[in-house]
């Protein structure tokens, strides 16, 4: 079969999807776009699915905080072994409540890829058979990939401009 391209691919979603799929583009080769949070187990059947591209391996999930936007973006990347071909799917949530669908009935390599999501980001994945920490301690009260705590402790004292003659 040959390569598929990311025009035809544009072309194929959004005669599935149309509207349902927005901020399209391509930055550096990779076709990436984004759906609402509903559709996000029917837009990745379908690209599983679909003879003519069948994305059939799901390479990372992970998210982005945007803490100005108040969202949290939960990232998808699918690689077509078949067609030769990558793409980048995001579904932004509010981080205040960030729940979303698990993927694990279409991948079950998703189960780990879901935990360390949640335990980083606090994603939760309705659905997941285990979802539970997967890296972090178990009695840790936050998620460190948050940007909501500051990169330095303010008391470290080895850190004072008194001590590197400032």
């Amino acid at each position: 079969m040959a390569k598929a391209t990311n025009t035809e691919l544009v072309e194929l979603l959004g005669d599935k999807f149309g509207e349902q799929l927005f901020d399209v583009s391509e930055p550096y080769g990779l076709l990436t776009f984004s759906t609402v949070k509903d559709k996000v187990i029917e837009v990745l059947s379908f690209l599983k699915e679909n003879g003519r591209i069948n994305f059939n391996f799901l390479t990372d999930i992970t998210a982005v905080h945007y803490p100005e936007k108040e969202q949290i973006a939960v990232v998808y990347h699918l690689h077509s072994m078949v067609s030769g071909i990558r793409v980048r799917l995001k579904v932004f949530l509010n981080e205040k409540d960030p729940r979303i669908a698990t993927v694990t009935v279409l991948w079950n390599g998703a189960n780990w890829m879901e935990r360390e999501t949640y335990d980083f980001f606090g994603v939760k994945f309705e659905g997941h058979p285990d979802l539970r920490r997967i890296l972090n301690m178990d009695d840790l009260g936050v998620h460190p990939m948050l940007r909501q705590y500051p990169l330095e402790d303010p008391n470290r004292v080895d850190k004072k401009d008194e001590y590197f003659g400032r």
